[in-house]
C-alpha cells in the first residue's frame, strides 16, 4: 500500500483528491484510496497551514512554553552550523536556489525560505524524516554543505520536533530574550587542558534555559585555546590569553581563558618591578597572571633613539645623543620627552599619521582642497588642538572647501551612508559598515543601528561643483539644510537620526543634527571615543595596540589588557583630550623603556608588553632619516627646496622610495592602507638603488666631507654610529671599522661603504 512518507513534497489536498478519484475510477478499489486520500489531504492541509500559505498555528493558539519553535530553537541552529555564513546560504544571493539572512538578522525572510519557498519542498510534517531540510543536513541526499549533523544528535531531533509540529513560530507575546550568559566568563588552564562552556539565555519574563547545543562558538586566537562547536575549550601548547565568543539568536558573550607559563613566580619578585606610573602596575598585573616576567631596561642610547623617532619621527643628532648620554638627572627621560613635544617635527609627525585617515585622493576631491585639508590637520596638531574639538570641528564643518579644510571629508564622502560609515570607525572604534546590509556578524549593531547613526548626516547640504573624478578642481560649500532624509536601506521608511544604543531622536529644522552627535560623542560618558583614541596613540608608541585593529573595539576583540585601556580612556579624558598628555604618560612609563629582547619567561609573548616590540619606521620618516644620515635634500614635486618627507601634502608627489616602503596607494579610494611588512624590494632599493648610490657618493654628502676632513679614522666611524644607530659603536665594531678604513688608499670610497653597510643593516630600519 502507498505511504504518504513515498512523496517527495505534500502535495495540494485539491491535487490529491483528483489523483484519488482518477485510481480509484481505473482500479475499483475506491475504499482503500479514498481512506490514502483522506490521510494525505488531512496532512496536506496542516502543512499547509504550517508552509505560511495561511496563517501559522502559533498565530491561532498559544503554544505551550516548552514548544519548539523557530526563533527559539531552530534559526540559532542554522548559525551554530554555518548554514546562514556569508561562505554558504547567508551570502546575498544564497546558495543553490536557497537564501537566509547572514546569521539570522530576518526570521521572516528565513521562515519563509524555509517553509514557503521551493513549492516548501524543504520540510515535510507528514514525515519530517523525509524533509530536505534533515535529510540534506544528516548527508542522506548530496548536499554542498557536507554533513552538518548526526541523525542521532539532539540538534536532529529538535529540528524533528518543529518539523512534526507543523513548523511553529514563536508567539508574538511570548517573553523576549533578553541577554546570553556563558559560564565560566573567566577561565585559566594548564596547557592542553580542557573544559566545556554552559550558555545559558534569559528573557524578559526572568525565565532561563540552557541554550548550549543552540550556540555557535567562535575563538579568536586558536593557538591559545580552540573550541569545538559543542562549546569544548581545548588550551593549546602556548601560554597567552584568549576570547571565545558565544553567539545564540544575535546576542553575544564571551569567555576569556588565560594558559599562564609553566612554573611559578614569587609575588615578590612582581611587588619589586618598578613602577614609574599606573601604566607600570597595570603592565605587571597582567604579566603575573600570566606568569611572565618583562624583559630589562634598555639602554639609554636605544631609549633616546626609541623617544625621538616615535614623537618626532626623526633620527637625535650626534649632539643630542651625547648630550642625552652625558646626562645623569634622575629625570632626563621626562624633560626629552617633554623637549621633543615642543619641536616643531611633532606636527608635521603626527599630522601625517593622521592624513592616512582623513586625506582623499586629489584626483578625486580635488587638489586645493586636499591641501586645505592637510594644512588644516598640521595647524591643529601645532596648536595642540584637544581632540574632542579636533572632532567635533572636523565632524560639524560647514563652508568653503577652499577655505575651511576639515569640509572637505564631506566633498570626499557625500553619502550620508559614506561619511557615516567612516565617522563611526575612525572616532569610535566601530566598524559600523558591517551593519549595513545586515545584522553585524561579531557585535550587537543591526541595520536599524546603522542607518540611524548615518542619518545624522542627512541634512550635509553641498553648493558648487560636484566630484568629477578623475580631476575634481572646482569649489564647494558645504552647509546644514533645512530638511533632508535617509531612507532605510532595507525597508524603504525614513530613518531619524540615532546614537549607537540610543533612541531615535526627533530634531527640528533650527537644530544641526551634526552638533548632537559631537556632543554625544565627546561626552565622557561615551564608552568608545576616548578609548578608541588612546588605543590609537598607544599603538603608535609602543608598535602594537592594545586592541588590534586598532578602530575595531568591540567585545569579541577584546583589549589585551582591559583595564590598562581603562585607565589610559580615562586618564585622557581627565587631561582635556590631550594627545601630548597622553603620549607623555606612556612615554614615561617603565614598560615604554623595556629592551625588545626577550627573555626565558615571556619569549613567547606577542602582544602583553613584556618586552618593546621592534617596528621598521614608516616610509617618509626613513626617507628623511636616510637624508639626515647623508645629509642630502629631496625633491618632491609641489613642495618647496628641502621639505621633508613627513611634510608632504599628498601621496601623489612621486617617490619610488616611499611606495617601495609602503606608503598608501594613492589611486586605492580612500589611499588609508599602509603596508608596514619587510619586502625584498625593500632590500634591494637600499642595496642597489641609483638614487639612494646617487645621494650616497655625491660630492656634497656627508661620506664625502668626513672623508675630506682632518677627522682621524676611529672618530669617523664614531660620527657614523651616532648618526645611522644614535650610540657610540661598541670595541669590537670600531675595531673592525678603523681596520677597514686604515687598509684602504681611497679614503672616501671606504667610508661611503662604512655608511652603505650601516645604512643596509635591521638596526637602522627598525625602531628598537
Amino acid at each position: 500500500m502507498l505511504r504518504a512518507a513515498t512523496f517527495p513534497r505534500v502535495p495540494h489536498p485539491c491535487f490529491v483528491l483528483a489523483t484519488v478519484l482518477l485510481m480509484c475510477r481505473r482500479t475499483g478499489k475506491a475504499a482503500g484510496f479514498l481512506w490514502l486520500a483522506l490521510a494525505v489531504m488531512a496532512g496536506a492541509a496542516t502543512a499547509e497551514s504550517a508552509y505560511g500559505q495561511e496563517a501559522p498555528p502559533a498565530a491561532a493558539a498559544a503554544l505551550p512554553s516548552s514548544a519548539v519553535t523557530f526563533e527559539n530553537d531552530v534559526q540559532p541552529l542554522l548559525t551554530r552550523f554555518g548554514c546562514n555564513a556569508g561562505a554558504c546560504h547567508g551570502k546575498s544571493r544564497g546558495q543553490n536556489g536557497f537564501a537566509l539572512s547572514l546569521l539570522g538578522f530576518d526570521s521572516d525572510f528565513d521562515y519563509a525560505a524555509l517553509v514557503s519557498e521551493a513549492r516548501g519542498r524543504r520540510i515535510f510534517s507528514a514525515s519530517p524524516e523525509s524533509s530536505l531540510l534533515l535529510r540534506k543536513a544528516t548527508g542522506a541526499v548530496p548536499h554542498g554543505g557536507g554533513k552538518r549533523l548526526e541523525a542521532n544528535s539532539p540538534q536532529f531531533k529538535l529540528l524533528r520536533t518543529w518539523i512534526e509540529a507543523s513548523a511553529p513560530r514563536t508567539p508574538a507575546d511570548a517573553p523576549r530574550l533578553t541577554r546570553v550568559t556563558v559560564d565560566p566568563p573567566t577561565r585559566s588552564l594548564a596547557p592542553q587542558e580542557s573544559f566545556p562552556l554552559h550558555v545559558t539565555a534569559e528573557y524578559s519574563d526572568g525565565s532561563r534555559r540552557s541554550v548550549t547545543d543552540g550556540s555557535a562558538f567562535q575563538t579568536n586566537d586558536s593557538t591559545i585555546a580552540a573550541v569545538s562547536g559543542e562549546g569544548l575549550v581545548q588550551a593549546g601548547p602556548v601560554p597567552g590569553e584568549a576570547a571565545i565568543m558565544v553567539r545564540y539568536m544575535n546576542h553575544i558573550a564571551v569567555s576569556t581563558v588565560t594558559i599562564p607559563l609553566s612554573g611559578t613566580v614569587a609575588d615578590a619578585v612582581y611587588d619589586a618591578l618598578p613602577r614609574n606610573n599606573d601604566v607600570d602596575d597595570l603592565v605587571w598585573k597582567k604579566l603575573k597572571r600570566l606568569g611572565m616576567l618583562p624583559s630589562a631596561p634598555t639602554g639609554d642610547a636605544t631609549l633616546h633613539r626609541r623617544v625621538s623617532l616615535r614623537s618626532i619621527g626623526r633620527l637625535p643628532t650626534p649632539t643630542e645623543t651625547r648630550r642625552f648620554l652625558a646626562d645623569t638627572a634622575p629625570d632626563k627621560r621626562q624633560r626629552l620627552v617633554d623637549e621633543l613635544l615642543e619641536r616643531p617635527e611633532y606636527a608635521d609627525f603626527w599630522a601625517n599619521k593622521w592624513a592616512d585617515l582623513l586625506r582623499p585622493n586629489p584626483y578625486r576631491a580635488g587638489i586645493k582642497a586636499v591641501w586645505n585639508l592637510d594644512a588644516w590637520l598640521r595647524e591643529a596638531f601645532r596648536q595642540n588642538r584637544p581632540y574632542d574639538q579636533f572632532v567635533r570641528e572636523l565632524i560639524t564643518a560647514q563652508g568653503s572647501t577652499w577655505r575651511h579644510g576639515a569640509t572637505v571629508i564631506f566633498r570626499d564622502r557625500p553619502d550620508p551612508v559614506e561619511i557615516g560609515a567612516s565617522v563611526s570607525q575612525l572616532f569610535l572604534g566601530v566598524r559600523l559598515e558591517c551593519a549595513k546590509c545586515h545584522h553585524h556578524p561579531f557585535e550587537v549593531w543591526s541595520q536599524d543601528d546603522f542607518y540611524g547613526f548615518a542619518s545624522f548626516f542627512s541634512r550635509v547640504g553641498h553648493k558648487g561643483e560636484g566630484l568629477s573624478p578623475p580631476i575634481s578642481g572646482g569649489e564647494e560649500m558645504i552647509f546644514t539644510t533645512l530638511a533632508g532624509q535617509l531612507n532605510h536601506g532595507r525597508t524603504g521608511e525614513p530613518v531619524r537620526p540615532q546614537t549607537l544604543a540610543g533612541q531615535p531622536l526627533t530634531l527640528g529644522p533650527e537644530v544641526d543634527p551634526r552638533e548632537i552627535l559631537a556632543t554625544w560623542m565627546t561626552d565622557p560618558s561615551n564608552p568608545f571615543f576616548a578609548k578608541v583614541m588612546a588605543n590609537r596613540v598607544w599603538a603608535e608608541i609602543m608598535g602594537q595596540g592594545l586592541v588590534d585593529p586598532v578602530d575595531d573595539l568591540r567585545a569579541t576583540n577584546p583589549a589585551s589588557n582591559e583595564p590598562l585601556l581603562d585607565y589610559l580612556a580615562a586618564d585622557f579624558r581627565q587631561h582635556g583630550y590631550d594627545i601630548k598628555q597622553l603620549i607623555r604618560t606612556i612615554m614615561t612609563s617603565y614598560v615604554f623603556g623595556l629592551s625588545s629582547t626577550p627573555s626565558e619567561r615571556n619569549v613567547a609573548d606577542i602582544k602583553n608588553f613584556s618586552r618593546y616590540y621592534r617596528q621598521r619606521m614608516r616610509a617618509e620618516v626613513l626617507l628623511d632619516a636616510v637624508n639626515d644620515v647623508l645629509d642630502a635634500e629631496e625633491e618632491f614635486a609641489a613642495m618647496p627646496p628641502g621639505a621633508r618627507a613627513t611634510q608632504l601634502w599628498t601621496y601623489r608627489a612621486s617617490s619610488f622610495f616611499l611606495d617601495t616602503f609602503g606608503r598608501p596607494d594613492p589611486n586605492q579610494d580612500p589611499p588609508c592602507e599602509r603596508t608596514s611588512d619587510s619586502t625584498t624590494p625593500q632590500a634591494l632599493h637600499l642595496m642597489n638603488s641609483p638614487a639612494f648610490n646617487r645621494k650616497l657618493t655625491l660630492d656634497t654628502s656627508r661620506p664625502a666631507k668626513l672623508a675630506a676632513s682632518t677627522a682621524s679614522n676611529p672618530e669617523i666611524v664614531e660620527e657614523a654610529y651616532l648618526l645611522v644607530y644614535s650610540r657610540l659603536p661598541m670595541d669590537d665594531e670600531r675595531q673592525a671599522a678603523v681596520e677597514i678604513l686604515s687598509e684602504r688608499e681611497n679614503r672616501r670610497g671606504a667610508v661611503e661603504d662604512l655608511f652603505w653597510v650601516l645604512l643596509n643593516t635591521p638596526e637602522f630600519l627598525f625602531i628598537d
